[in-house]
C-alpha cells in the first residue's frame, strides 16, 4: 500500500466529504433521465434528417453501445461512489495525464449540454412564438475575414431567451442539488407519462408498418449519411455520467446506482427506438418535414396524431421545453462536480474545488462554466449555417459527441486496468459475461461485454472525427490547451508535471464506503485486504 503523502492527497481530501448526501434512489434515477431521457426531444430531428429512412437504424446502433456503456458505469460508479464519474475512474486506472484528458473531453461535453438543451428547451417554448424561430425579428448578415465566411442568420432574440435560461440554470445550482434535485423528479415523472401517452396513441392511432418499410427501403441516406447519423445518434444516449457524477451525493450509492443505471439504459431504449420508429412511419410526414424543427421534432410528431394532437402538440411543447431544461440543468451539475472533482487530485487549481458555506455548493465551478456554456452558446449563433436550418443547435450537436466517445472510451479501458490493479475493492455489480484469470496470485473476472463495448465506443469516436466537422477541430484544440494549462498549473506547484502522484486510495475507499453508510462492502473491503496481506506475508516468508 502507498504511504499517504502530506498534503491535499490523504484520504480526506480525496473523498472531499463536505458535499450533503441529499440524492435519494428515485432522484438518482431522475439526475439520469433529466441527462439522457431529454436527448430524444434534441437528436430526433437532426438525426432524422441525416440518417433518413435508416434513422432507426442509426439509433439502434448507438443504443447498443449506450446499453454496453451503462453497464459499465453501473459498475464503477457503484464501486467508486465519489464526485468526478469517468474522470475519476481513468484517474484510479491510468494515472494523472489521462485522468485529466477525461475530465476535460467530458468538461467540455457538459458545457455544450447546457448550451445545446437550453437553445433546444427554448426552442419547444418557442412552439407557441413560431415567428422567433421562423425568421422574424433575425438579423441576416455575413462575415468577412479574408472571404465571406457564409451568411449568418441571427436569431438575436432566441440567443436572449437561451442566454436567460442558462442564468437562471446557474442561479439554481449555487443554491444546492436538493432543490435541483427535487425539480427534475417532478418535471421528470410527468415528462415519462406524456411520452408514454404520444407513443402509444402513436402506434395505435395513426402509425403505418408499410410506410416504415418503403422509408426503409426507398429513401436511404449515403453511406457517409448514415455514418454521420449514428454518430450524432450517439448524442441520444449521452448523460450516464451524471449519476456518478453525483454519487457522492447520493444515499447508499453501491446499492442504489446498478439499479438506476440499468432502469435508466432500459427506459431510455425503449423511447428512442419508439420516436425513432413512430417519426419513420406517419402518413403525411417525411424526413424532410423535421428541416426547421430541429428545435421541436417530439411536437411536430404528435402535432401529426388525429385525435389528441390538437391537445398533444403544445403539451409535449411545454413538456419538452421543461424536460429539456432539466437536461441542461443535469450540464450545470455535472460540470461543477467533475471540476470539483480534478481540484482534488491537482488537476485543476483548489479554487474549483472551495464549497459555499451558505449552500454546501461548489458555487464558483458552476458559475465558470455556467459563464462557458453561455459564451459557447453566443458563438453558435454567429455561426453560418444552411438556410431553413437552425445553425445553433447543428454546431452545439457536432460538438456534443467528442467528449462523450473520449471519456467513454478511457472509462473502458481503465474497467480492464482496475479489475486487475485493484480487485479487493467491492463490486456491488459487475458487467456480465465474465471470464475468471489469475493475476498476480490474484483471482481476477475479465468482462468480455467490456470489449465489445470499448470497439464500440472507439467506432463512434472514429466516426466523431471523420465526419464532424467541428468536433475534429475544437475537441482536440480543447484537450491540447487543458494539458497545457496543467502543465503550467503543475509547475507553478512545483509538482512534477506528468507523473501520477501518491495518492491513499486504500484510505479513501474506506472512507467513502464509511461515509455512505455502505457497511457490507467495507468489510468485503477490509477481509479482501487482509486475506492479500496474510498471503503476501506468507509467500514472502
Amino acid at each position: 500500500m502507498q504511504t499517504p503523502p502530506e498534503g491535499p492527497h490523504h484520504a480526506d481530501a480525496i473523498t472531499g466529504s463536505e458535499l450533503r448526501r441529499d440524492v435519494s434512489v428515485y432522484g438518482s434515477y431522475m439526475w439520469g433521465y433529466a441527462a439522457v431521457g431529454a436527448d430524444i426531444y434534441t437528436a430526433l430531428g437532426i438525426i432524422t434528417l441525416a440518417a433518413l429512412g435508416l434513422a432507426p437504424l442509426a439509433f439502434l446502433a448507438a443504443g447498443i453501445v449506450f446499453a454496453l456503456v451503462g453497464l459499465c458505469y453501473a459498475e464503477m460508479a457503484s464501486s467508486y461512489p465519489l464526485a468526478g464519474g469517468g474522470q475519476y475512474f481513468t484517474l484510479r486506472g491510468l494515472g494523472d495525464l489521462w485522468g485529466l484528458i477525461a475530465g476535460a473531453a467530458l468538461v467540455l461535453d457538459y458545457t455544450i449540454d447546457i448550451s445545446l438543451f437550453t437553445v433546444v428547451a427554448i426552442g419547444y417554448l418557442n412552439y407557441f412564438l413560431p415567428w422567433v424561430t421562423s425568421g422574424h425579428h433575425a438579423i441576416d448578415f455575413t462575415i468577412t475575414l479574408g472571404t465571406a465566411l457564409g451568411p449568418i442568420h441571427f436569431a438575436w432574440l432566441w440567443l436572449l431567451e437561451s442566454a436567460a435560461g442558462i442564468v437562471l440554470l446557474i442561479w439554481l445550482n449555487v443554491r444546492g442539488i436538493k432543490v435541483s434535485t427535487n425539480f427534475n423528479e417532478i418535471i421528470g415523472t410527468v415528462a415519462i407519462f406524456a411520452q408514454s401517452v404520444i407513443v402509444v396513441a402513436g402506434f395505435v392511432l395513426v402509425w403505418k408498418p408499410e410506410i416504415l418499410a418503403n422509408q426503409l427501403a426507398f429513401n436511404r441516406p449515403t453511406l457517409s449519411q448514415f455514418a454521420f447519423g449514428s454518430s450524432l445518434a450517439i448524442i441520444a444516449f449521452v448523460g450516464l455520467e451524471t449519476i456518478s457524477q453525483v454519487a457522492q451525493e447520493t444515499r447508499r450509492p453501491a446499492t442504489i446506482i446498478p439499479r438506476t443505471s440499468i432502469g435508466l439504459v432500459i427506459s431510455v431504449l425503449l423511447f428512442a427506438m419508439a420516436f425513432s420508429i413512430l417519426a419513420i412511419g406517419l402518413p403525411n410526414l417525411s424526413p424532410a418535414d423535421f428541416r426547421g424543427h430541429e428545435g421541436d421534432p417530439v411536437a411536430l410528431i404528435a402535432e401529426h396524431i388525429p385525435i389528441i394532437g390538437v391537445v398533444a402538440a403544445p403539451l409535449t411543447a411545454v413538456i419538452g421545453f421543461l424536460i429539456v431544461y432539466i437536461s441542461a440543468n443535469s450540464g450545470v451539475v455535472s460540470s461543477s462536480r467533475l471540476s470539483y472533482s480534478m481540484s482534488q487530485f491537482d488537476l485543476l487549481p483548489a479554487w474549483f474545488s472551495r464549497v459555499n458555506k451558505r449552500f454546501r455548493t461548489p458555487a464558483r465551478a458552476v458559475m465558470v462554466f455556467g459563464s462557458i456554456a453561455l459564451l459557447q452558446t453566443i458563438i453558435a449563433f454567429l455561426t453560418p449555417g444552411e438556410p431553413g436550418k437552425s445553425a445553433a443547435i447543428d454546431v452545439l450537436a457536432d460538438l456534443y459527441a467528442f467528449g462523450a466517445t473520449t471519456g467513454y472510451l478511457l472509462v473502458f479501458i481503465s474497467l480492464f486496468v482496475l479489475r486487475f490493479k485493484d480487485p479487493f475493492t467491492p463490486r456491488p455489480y459487475k458487467m456480465p459475461i465474465n471470464i475468471r484469470v489469475t493475476y498476480k496470485g490474484n483471482q481476477v473476472w475479465f468482462p468480455v461485454l467490456g470489449v465489445l463495448g470499448l470497439l464500440g465506443v472507439l467506432f463512434f469516436l472514429v466516426m466523431v472525427l471523420l465526419t464532424h466537422h467541428y468536433a475534429r477541430i475544437v475537441g482536440p484544440i480543447w484537450v491540447v490547451a487543458a494539458i497545457v494549462l496543467f502543465a503550467l498549473y503543475r509547475r507553478r506547484r512545483g509538482l512534477p508535471v506528468f507523473k501520477t502522484l501518491p495518492r491513499d486510495w486504500e484510505g479513501a475507499t474506506k472512507k467513502v464506503l464509511l461515509e455512505a453508510e455502505e457497511f457490507q462492502s467495507l468489510e468485503e473491503y477490509e477481509a479482501a485486504l487482509s486475506e492479500h496481506r496474510a498471503r503476501t506475508s506468507g509467500q514472502q516468508s
